[in-house]
């Protein structure tokens, strides 16, 4: 019987339309000191990219709509600078609309930028946003700490307003069209973790301000030739063995005067982290550009002067992780190291966590404790694949705050705690307030909800005991046989992909109901064992293969229905470059590669990523050509054995830039080695337009059916 309702959307078009039901979810919370509101990013639908800001009333509860993009728009198309389209492929932000925001220490007053304009609202008030009128376009405002005055940057310059938007200044401008002040450079925003370039004084007398001068960096020419009668984007681009851009630290008085920040910048040239708060002296963190030495530095906010307040050295590397370093409450130094082969929690001089946990940030601290984000540790009593919990650590102890098997992260101040947890049975993200321990509140969700159910299986496989996920076709029975294999890892450093959550395995579960028992391996290299698991890579990216190829062995003598007779493999970044190593090195396993916007060439990508694992360039060449792509190194898969190749890239991405594919398929087209290419126009690392999400899933189904035969 005809009926008018609508269809439901098939996966592929809803994966891309939901932005991988990211869309409608809320987000980016803050809660107030005084444990009154918690603020969040939501937009109004689960396919409505323009996010608002909210505010949850935990007197109420209620929820309100404290800032609506479109009203302040007034329903006109929103405009972004270079600037800031750069800083959200940076974060790979692809929602529009309010997609950050800024509070004063009360978290009474928001700031934040709608299409290169400045607003600001009163959250406790309810009355509707003020625009204040200043130069523009407007990247990052913050307000200061008590809610007198907001800085923000236009035109790499930093620039102070009042609240009420009077007495609109400059206090620091660049000095030619090199240099910015308050921004973070590309390789601080892409590869630090460091997305600002600012921050207020506790008592919001002045700022601490990062100077980023990128004259001696290479310049590289981001061309569109789908349409050549446009200019090609000029962009600096760092790559391995070149210089970066200097970076220096000014204390900036609101009166104008300026004091350079001293430190060996000739050891230590890498601004990885600022930190001020009232427990102590402002706090950095500088590293060497080989990352094996770093300094913690105390700042005279008088003088410029710095102390070394603890010193990391690592003859491997030392990595970077998010909340520290900070001050305690009683000035003792908060940071994570890794000590007798686990990352711990350090306060002082003590060690608070051992090798049960494997800690990866710190989310909050407290007079009486600190609170952080861990998964199991080689240590634990029981493996806990793929699982991320949220633990209360102090000299008493540690204490599991999240509950059950999933992936969990929170945001804390005082007694309230915001606690978002997404698990294996459930599709989405779960978002519940807690106060003093006690449920009060859950955020409400307008994700949409998937057409399809992953139906994963969290094991461990080959003698490493790699974390593996494996999907197999909804409905399968055993009585089915054995199924062509589809590996679907990202396999590298900062990438895992084997976590205790539903939403990341839906793309692996639609690839699996087309036919494909589907693995996801996380081998050496990628995050969350141990620290001897980061760092086994070092001079070598090929381990990663080799656990990808363990891994699935292992699987197969565990009894999956595996088809080692059909293998194919895809991935995209570091798991496009997996992909591509995959069929021309190991052939013998491998029947079919999907390469999406892989880095090929290591001495074309950036300068604190490269170098953190593979050294120097002009010091070691040879290591370089022993992980390529594109040298005699990187093809050496017998003639006789020549796999299937796809190779997809957006020409406008400046991260993994398009010449890494087409020099990989210059080297295979010498070599004599049919490929297949597939350009995306207009294209960056994101993919984030609807029409090539959905259409790149129903491409590579298709190459990999035509590839492995496969009905």
């Amino acid at each position: 019987m005809p009926t008018n309702s609508p269809q439901p959307l098939a996966f592929p078009r809803q994966y891309a339309r939901t932005q991988r039901f990211t869309l409608g979810a809320p987000r980016a919370f803050t809660v107030s000191p005084d444990g009154h509101h918690v603020l969040f990013l939501r937009s109004p639908s689960g396919t409505d990219r323009a996010g608002g800001l909210w505010s949850l009333d935990l007197d109420g509860p209620a929820e309100r709509l404290v800032a609506d993009p479109q009203a302040l728009l007034g329903g006109a198309a929103e405009e972004l600078s270079a600037q800031e389209r750069a800083r959200r492929e940076r974060s790979r932000e692809g929602s529009a609309g309010i997609v950050g925001y800024a509070v004063d220490a009360a978290a009474s007053l928001a700031a934040f930028a709608l299409s290169g304009r400045l607003f600001a609202a009163e959250v406790r008030t309810g009355a509707a946003p003020r625009e204040l009128a200043v130069p523009g376009p407007v990247v990052d405002p913050r307000p200061s700490p008590d809610g007198q005055h907001i800085a923000y940057v236009a035109h790499g310059a930093l620039r102070v307003t009042g609240a009420d938007g009077r007495g609109d200044r400059a206090l620091a401008e660049p000095e030619d069209a090199h240099t910015t002040y308050g921004l973070a450079e590309f390789i601080a925003a892409e590869e630090m973790q460091r997305s600002r370039g600012y921050w207020w004084a506790p008592d919001s007398t002045r700022l601490l301000v990062a100077r980023a001068d990128d004259s001696a960096v290479q310049r590289w020419w981001i061309a569109d030739p789908a349409h050549p009668d446009r200019e090609p984007a000029q962009v600096g681009y760092p790559a391995a063995g070149t210089p970066n851009a200097e970076v220096r630290l000014f204390l900036q008085e609101l009166d104008g005067g300026r004091t350079e920040v001293v430190w060996d910048r000739a050891r230590h040239p890498y601004l990885a982290s600022v930190h001020w708060s009232e427990a102590g002296a402002p706090l950095i963190l500088v590293q060497a550009r080989d990352q094996r030495s770093q300094r913690y530095l105390a700042v005279d906010t008088e003088s410029g002067t710095t102390r070394t307040v603890h010193v990391d050295e690592d003859p491997v590397w030392l990595d970077l992780f998010p909340g520290v370093p900070a001050w305690a409450p009683d000035g003792k130094l908060v940071r994570i190291a890794d000590e007798g082969g686990a990352r711990v929690l350090a306060v002082g001089d003590r060690m608070l966590t051992g090798g049960q946990l494997h800690v990866r940030a710190v989310l909050d601290i407290s007079e009486g404790d600190v609170l952080i984000s861990a998964s199991a540790g080689e240590d634990a009593a029981a493996p806990e694949t793929g699982e991320i919990h949220v633990y209360r650590v102090n000299e008493l102890g540690v204490e599991r705050v999240s509950e059950g098997a999933g992936v969990h992260s929170a945001v804390r101040s005082g007694g309230v705690t915001v606690l978002a947890s997404a698990v294996p049975d459930r599709p989405g993200t779960a978002v519940r307030v807690l106060r003093d321990g006690k449920e009060v509140a859950v955020l409400v969700s307008y994700a949409e909800t998937p057409a399809l159910t992953a139906r994963v299986r969290l094991t461990e496989g080959g003698a490493r005991k790699i974390p593996c996920a494996v999907l197999l076709p909804t409905g399968h029975r055993e009585s089915d046989g054995a199924l062509p294999v589809l590996l679907d890892p990202y396999g590298g450093p900062h990438g895992q992909r084997v976590v205790a959550a539903q939403n990341p395995y839906l793309t692996s579960q639609w690839f699996a109901d087309q036919g494909f028992a589907v693995v996801v391996a996380d081998g050496r290299g990628t995050p969350g064992r141990s620290p001897g698991w980061e760092k086994a890579i070092r001079d070598d990216f090929t381990l990663t293969l080799d656990d990808q190829v363990d891994a699935l062995h292992g699987l197969a003598e565990q009894g999956f229905p595996l088809d080692l007779g059909r293998v194919a493999i895809r991935g995209w970044s570091y798991g496009g470059y997996l992909a591509a190593l995959a069929v021309l090195r190991r052939p013998d396993v491998f029947h079919a590669g999907i390469a999406g916007a892989p880095v090929t060439d290591w001495r074309l990508y950036d300068t604190h990523y490269t170098e953190r694992y593979l050294g120097d360039p002009a010091a070691q060449p040879e290591v370089y050509a022993a992980n390529s792509l594109v040298t005699g190194d990187g093809l050496t898969e017998p003639a006789d054995q020549v796999r299937p190749l796809m190779v997809i890239h957006g020409l406008a991405d400046d991260n993994v830039v398009a010449a890494h594919t087409l020099r990989l398929s210059s080297a295979l087209l010498a070599a004599g080695r049919p490929h297949e290419v597939l350009p995306l126009s207009g294209v960056t690392h994101m993919t984030p337009q609807e029409q090539v999400a959905e259409n790149l899933l129903l491409l590579q189904v298709d190459f990999l059916k035509r590839s492995l035969r496969t009905p």
